[in-house]
């Protein structure tokens, strides 16, 4: 219903925000990557949102990218894990790497969140492979990242996570995607 607030930042209390919008003061809790990228008081912002309607309130979730809104919605549409879990977990880790656990099957990494046990990390990773793990490259290959681009190729052929991080290893800081994914291959033919 509301995807999308633009307005003032009015106040900030972890993990929620004030957002005013035209004399409007709309609540929004944020995953604390979101907060700490959050402008200074009095300036403007522009969060995406994901609005929840219960029986006792009608609350807004704030994402200052869509690929963490993404991933809080697959999380929230795992049974047990409620808009809070889901907004701890986002706060705990980022979504590139809540990605790479899922694709590599590594409860570990969930049960350091507060709140995650690991019967729900278990149950986590279940449900979002092949909906947050299989699109990986997605959520960890920034622009201009290379290496990440690499990696997530060969992690796509079907190399071990080890694999890819040896081969990466010995590639040049400055190669190009292309040339990289080659050079690796090598590497991992020898």
């Amino acid at each position: 219903m509301i995807g999308k607030l633009t307005g003032t930042l009015s106040d900030k209390n972890p993990p929620e925000v004030v957002i005013d919008c035209h004399g409007v003061g709309y609540e929004v809790n944020v995953p604390m990557s979101t907060f700490y990228n959050l402008p200074a008081l009095g300036e403007q912002v522009s969060l995406l949102t994901h609005f929840v309607v219960r029986e006792d309130a009608q609350i807004l979730y704030g994402f200052s990218n869509a690929v963490e809104r993404d991933a809080f919605r697959q999380l929230i549409k795992i049974s047990g894990v409620g808009p809070r879990t889901a907004l701890g977990v986002l706060s705990g880790m980022s979504v590139s790497d809540l990605a790479h656990a899922v694709t590599t099957q590594e409860a570990g990494r969930l049960v350091k969140v507060p709140g995650i046990g690991k019967k729900t990390a278990e149950r986590l990773l279940l449900e979002l492979k092949g909906k947050l793990g299989g699109d990986i490259g997605l959520f960890t290959a920034h622009a201009g990242d290379a290496h990440g681009d690499i990696q997530q190729a060969l992690l796509a052929l079907g190399y071990s996570d080890k694999e890819a991080a040896a081969a990466l290893k010995n590639l040049p800081a400055d190669v190009g995607v292309s040339e990289g994914i080659k050079l690796a291959l090598k590497a991992l033919t020898k």
